[in-house]
Order: C-alpha cells, then sequence, then structure tokens
C-alpha cells in the first residue's frame, strides 16, 4: 500500500473500511514533534466530512477509480437514470451519490461517475455551475430593487436559492452546484 505521502487532494482512499475522498492535504512539521499529515475528507457513502491525523509514515489504502461521462436523463423514483455518452448504456444512479447537487440536476446535463474498481458509484461529480430559470420568487417592489437584500426564489428544477431583489420570475440565472449560491444572472 501506497504511504499517505504519495496521496494529494481528490485522491479517493479506503479509511475505515469507507470510500472517503480528500478534500485538503497540509503536511505539517510543528517544532520538535514528528511530522504528520492533517488530512480533511469527505465520507463518500455519507457525506460527512471527517479530520484526520496521518503519521508521516502510514500507509493508506487508495481505491482505484475510474471516471466515464455520462447525460442525465430523467428521474424514475428516488433514482437518477444517466445515459453513457459513448455506449449509450443507461444506469440509474441513487440520489444519496449526488448529494446536494441533485437539487440542481435538468435534462441533458453532462456530469462525471467515478466508479470504484468493484463497479459500484462513489460519487457524481456535477458541472460547477448550471444556469436554471427562476419559476417562482415574490415580485420586488420599487424601493426594493434599491436595496442590496436577498429573497427566496425556486428555479425549474425544484431547489431554492436566495437571488437579488431585481431577479423576477423567468429570468435565467447561473448558480454554483456546490455550494446552492446565486452567482449572476444570465443575459440571453
Amino acid at each position: 500500500m501506497p504511504s499517505i505521502s504519495t496521496v494529494s487532494k481528490g485522491s479517493i482512499i479506503r479509511f475505515k473500511g469507507e470510500p472517503h475522498s480528500i478534500e485538503s492535504l497540509i503536511h505539517r512539521t510543528p517544532g520538535n514533534l514528528r511530522a504528520f499529515y492533517q488530512a480533511n475528507m469527505k465520507n463518500l457513502k455519507t457525506g460527512r466530512n471527517v479530520e484526520y491525523r496521518f503519521s508521516s509514515s502510514e500507509t493508506v489504502d487508495v481505491i482505484v477509480t475510474e471516471r466515464k461521462q455520462y447525460q442525465y436523463l430523467y428521474r424514475d423514483g428516488s433514482d437518477f437514470v444517466m445515459m453513457d455518452n459513448n455506449t449509450f448504456e443507461q444506469i440509474n444512479v441513487p440520489e444519496v451519490a449526488l448529494g446536494e447537487g441533485a437539487n440542481f440536476m435538468k435534462d441533458n446535463i453532462n456530469v462525471t461517475i467515478v466508479f470504484s474498481d468493484d463497479g459500484s458509484i462513489l460519487q457524481v461529480e456535477l458541472p460547477t455551475f448550471v444556469e436554471v430559470e427562476v419559476t417562482d420568487t415574490n415580485p420586488a417592489s420599487k424601493d426594493d430593487r434599491a436595496t442590496s437584500g436577498t429573497k427566496p426564489a425556486i428555479v425549474e428544477t425544484g431547489a431554492e436559492v436566495n437571488v437579488p431583489m431585481f431577479i423576477q420570475i423567468g429570468s435565467v440565472i447561473r448558480v454554483d452546484t456546490r455550494t446552492g449560491e446565486y452567482i449572476e444572472r444570465v443575459k440571453k
């Protein structure tokens, strides 16, 4: 097994029997103590963030992964049906694999699915930004548009996003799929 020093951000390791994605990995050497690696990881099954200190000589089980491009077709109950862009094979992806990104799944959006060496789905990577249309929001009065506050808006995927007061129904906005935050209004 490889040493923790050979692992980098974005690697997927098996930690305590479950797959974890390395979010950050920092090498620290405090004073006259032994060096260690401070790792922030995300459990890919539960979505929880985990912090752990690895000793410099500790070994980890790196999971061999394969990334494939898929296109989202439709929702089937709690699963999302995706199609391989090369072979046109369809698979069902559970909502848990998408995490918070499930709120921003539009028809025909391309995603990257990360498979483990045993063929199971570890992670679904959405595009960083997605353009969605606002379907419902409170109308803004003239006074509201002068202030810099926000208001809740429902977008075409059903997600709720806080948007500036000047956004109206029918506006197309760009949203960060990682955080669910409004980025900008899209001019078309």
